[in-house]
């Protein structure tokens, strides 16, 4: 089969920190490359993938300082990928609403992963378009009204993850992920200083999330009980999470998956999430983790995460998050997509070439 992987431009593929979606196409690329598949990935130009590599830009877009309007690269990208449409059976777009205006006017059929969550904008125009395919990575995720024809869970490589069987004594928590309020890094700290746990955080702190980290996080990160290890690679991701007791995951919105819990059960370390978006759908209740209703409650049942079995953790990811039953999945999709085995949204087979 001949695919075109649609990567943003904003990080490179895969991510040399943090980068979810970068991550997870990444995976994808090279995987259906091992399977026999001839894949371009069109992404940055500093990416690595055992695809053929195809960019409008040398360097991903956040490591340089001369890009201004991130929009117009992803449009010539965008142009690029359709241009050349014909030469491939199927395009898969990890782009959000940015790919759609293209979709109906070439007759290979794009394939849509929603990585994010509709917004009120942007939900116009995906509804405008919602008779495209589209997958859910988690069902919690899906709205109402748009033709998601499969789940499919991010997946990651096991191997990359070496599981560790005791955390690293004294013991601490663990909280990965950006430094933004949705994120929860204040109520890690919060639940932290309630506890009298030591809390390590890492992640990435971007610009629009400046001002809450100087106002909410610094002033309590003292180096010893709190500390901020910056925006971590992944072998120092995975000594982070490894060497930790427990994992905290204190969002407050509706996470679409949230590769941290599964990289943090990867290597044997239990997760406490708070119960939103696809965290009952990620977390084993009672044997991975808890799924909780409040912060309070997360902190109260650090005790009880610190009891849990970690080869079960590690188990779970295995049975159901790995590279392999992802791609599985994709493969399934590009197949019902080419066939035409597609259902609209009143239960009617639908031409994926045809415009809503």
């Amino acid at each position: 089969m001949k695919i075109a992987q649609v990567s943003p431009l904003w990080e490179r593929v895969p991510p040399p920190a943090y980068g979810g979606i970068e991550l997870v196409v990444g995976h994808i690329t090279d995987e259906l490359v091992r399977r026999g598949h001839e894949v371009t990935l069109f992404a940055s130009g500093d990416s690595e993938t055992l695809a053929r590599l195809e960019s409008v830009h040398p360097r991903a877009l956040r490591s340089d300082p001369n890009v201004r309007e991130s929009g117009i690269y992803e449009m010539l990208q965008l142009s690029r990928v359709y241009e050349q449409a014909a030469e491939f059976d199927i395009i898969h777009s990890h782009m959000g609403c940015a790919a759609l205006p293209f979709c109906n006017l070439v007759k290979t059929p794009t394939v849509h992963t929603l990585h994010g969550v509709l917004t009120p904008d942007n939900r116009k125009l995906f509804s405008h378009h919602r008779q495209q395919p589209y997958i859910s990575i988690s069902d919690a995720q899906r709205e109402p009204g748009m033709n998601y024809i499969r789940t499919v869970y991010n997946g990651i490589n096991p191997q990359d993850y070496p599981f560790n069987p005791q955390p690293q004594n004294p013991p601490y928590l663990a909280f990965l992920g950006r430094l933004s309020p949705e994120k929860g890094p204040q109520h890690a700290i919060a639940i932290a200083r309630a506890t009298r746990w030591r809390l390590k955080m890492a992640g990435k702190l971007d610009a629009v999330d400046r001002q809450f980290y100087e106002r909410e996080l610094a002033p309590l990160i003292d180096g010893k009980q709190i500390e901020y290890l910056g925006e971590v690679n992944h072998s120092e991701k995975v000594e982070l999470l490894a060497n930790a007791a427990a994992t905290l995951f204190p969002i407050s919105w509706r996470e679409p998956f949230g590769l941290v819990m599964i990289e943090s059960m990867a290597v044997g370390t239990p997760v406490l999430g708070m119960g939103l978006g696809s965290v009952p759908e990620v977390i084993a209740p009672g044997t991975t983790g808890f799924v909780c209703q409040s912060y309070e409650e997360m902190a109260t049942l650090i005790p009880a995460a610190l009891e849990m079995n970690r080869q079960t953790c590690r188990d779970r990811v295995l049975s159901n998050f790995s590279v392999s039953t992802m791609v599985d999945e994709y493969e399934a999709a590009y197949q019902q997509v080419l066939e035409g085995r597609i259902c609209n949204i009143n239960g009617h087979i639908l031409d994926p070439r045809v415009s809503a």
